[in-house]
């Protein structure tokens, strides 16, 4: 089972559609218990960080998040769901995250902000096959994360400079764009993560 959380500010119901095309079957919850017995673990987000980490750690799903990737769940973050993994953002000053990847977001200090349209990804590296050979995703974000580690870093895309907008870490892949609203494209990310995704 795959479970889609559902923290209030997301985009659950377009995720579960991507995934129920594919022929997966899911739950959107925001029980802890379900995300503990899911096989597979998505996390789609929109907002503010801070609301965000906020939300999360009211419900008791930062920690049930954190135990389950450390204990090798297959874990999918979305937008503001991969700056979540990260330690902090100049969205919200004083916040810490997840704190699963070392590094932070940052706003965008060139050209419009938020991005909002379709741009292209680029893979950079070995184990980046989710994102095979690149292609155009559907983008909406004013911050862009950082890693300290050049090594997670999956793909790019440019908006006035070079950012990360994909990274891998062992049972952990997140995205900065939104493969459930980027056509063709965003179903081969999604049928790959689950065809590569098997809990370590």
């Amino acid at each position: 089972m795959i479970a889609i959380i559902d923290y209030g500010a997301g985009n659950p119901g377009s995720v579960r559609k991507a995934f129920e095309f594919l022929g997966e079957k899911c739950v959107v919850t925001s029980s802890p218990e379900d995300v503990i017995k899911a096989d597979r673990i998505i996390f789609p987000g929109v907002g503010s960080f801070g609301e965000a980490i906020k939300t999360l750690r009211k419900k008791g799903l930062d920690e049930v998040i954190k135990n389950a990737v450390g204990n090798g769940t297959p874990f999918l973050g979305i937008c503001l769901g991969l700056q979540l993994l990260f330690e902090e953002s100049e969205e919200s000053p004083g916040v810490k995250g997840l704190c699963l990847l070392e590094g932070r977001c940052v706003r965008f200090r060139e050209g419009k902000v938020p991005e909002i349209g379709w741009n292209e990804v680029k893979p950079v590296r070995e184990g980046s096959e989710i994102l095979g050979s690149g292609g155009f995703a559907y983008f909406v974000n004013s911050f862009y994360v950082a890693p300290a580690d050049e090594e997670i870093k999956a793909g790019v895309t440019e908006y006035g400079i070079e950012f990360t907008s994909a990274v891998k870490k062992g049972n952990v892949f997140a995205v900065q764009f939104h493969p459930e609203k980027s056509g063709k494209y965003g179903l081969e990310v999604l049928r790959r993560w689950l065809s590569c995704s098997q809990k370590e």
